[in-house]
């Protein structure tokens, strides 16, 4: 007989299948979009999660034991209810939602599933959340603080006037290699999310104190690979050490704020827009897949054109 087309799994062998597909969806995801491993490690945890879910539910798999076809977005729908039970932000639920979603398309498409449960579903919305900046005075403050007579300051101040000078993500960072710079143009190689190649410039501050580190500070650390920041084992820096490392001399420059790798790459995309930059420049520099990405910015752009709408609208001209 042939499957009836409004299960969405025939059969709780089918959910053993469905665990299976695990792996090869996560392989798939890193070998055609190139996702970082933190974010595969992510999504397997999201699905691993619903497994355990579903599993402390009494039900394998939403669908496996009847045949309405609501009852598998309704074991989804409980599964988000229990997210937000234990604490889970938008953000969070959105992602796990996500993963879930891609996974059950995965599964559709192996036939494993007959249809994807989560298909119809939408993420949480999201409530616009400016980001935190520093001001010019503020990042002046903390690029001053490290002590560049040893080799760790002088290593820490490139590493803060990076950040600033290009926008990088701190995972951008840390996998920067001797190669990716290029003095001669002003510009450095970045690899991005999902490996994604751009070019953005460093100003001549940044790269005088990078030439000085790579000829005279990185030796002193004995480097055992090709990456440009090295720890005191010559090994590549963590995420987590440049994390701490801005929280040090951001509290040295006596700021009360919470500043992390990130509040150095908004300050940067910030900074650029009020100086006269436009959004497309900045998402080219920022590597934005999607300028939605770097529309969190605009509240930017409003106040200046206000400003110049101030300044050179004629009936405001008159009324000054």
């Amino acid at each position: 007989m042939p499957k009836s087309k409004t299960n969405y799994s025939s059969s709780a062998h089918d959910f053993e299948s469905l665990r299976y597909m695990l792996e090869p969806w996560l392989d798939g995801l890193l070998a055609q979009r190139g996702l970082s491993a933190l974010t595969i490690d992510a999504y397997r945890q999201d699905v691993k999660n619903f497994f355990l879910f579903a599993d402390a539910a009494g039900c394998p798999f939403p669908g496996c034991e009847g045949r309405d076809p609501s009852a598998a977005r309704e074991h989804v729908f409980l599964y988000l209810a229990w997210l937000r039970s234990r604490g889970n932000n938008n953000a969070t639920m959105s992602r796990r939602l996500s993963a879930l979603r891609s996974f059950f398309s995965f599964a559709a498409a192996e036939g494993i599933l007959q249809a994807n449960p989560a298909d119809l579903m939408e993420n949480p919305k999201q409530p616009l959340r400016l980001p935190d900046v520093l001001s010019s005075r503020e990042i002046t403050a903390i690029l001053s603080s490290p002590n560049v007579t040893g080799k760790c300051g002088a290593r820490d101040s490139c590493i803060l006037e990076l950040l600033y000078a290009s926008g990088l993500r701190v995972s951008e960072l840390c996998g920067l290699a001797l190669i990716d710079l290029d003095f001669q143009t002003g510009l450095a190689r970045i690899f991005g999310k999902g490996s994604k190649e751009r070019l953005v410039p460093m100003h001549a501050t940044a790269q005088a104190k990078l030439q000085k580190y790579i000829d005279y500070w990185r030796p002193m650390f004995s480097p055992a690979c090709d990456l440009l920041f090295v720890n005191r084992s010559g090994r590549g820096l963590s995420r987590q050490y440049v994390w701490k490392m801005i929280k040090k001399y951001t509290l040295q420059a006596g700021i009360d704020k919470h500043v992390s790798p990130h509040t150095f790459r908004h300050s940067f995309a910030t900074h650029l827009l009020e100086g006269g930059a436009d959004l497309r420049s900045v998402q080219l520099l920022l590597g934005h897949a999607d300028i939605a990405a770097t529309e969190i910015y605009t509240h930017v752009q409003a106040s200046r054109l206000k400003e110049l709408h101030r300044k050179f609208h004629p009936r405001n001209l008159g009324a000054s």
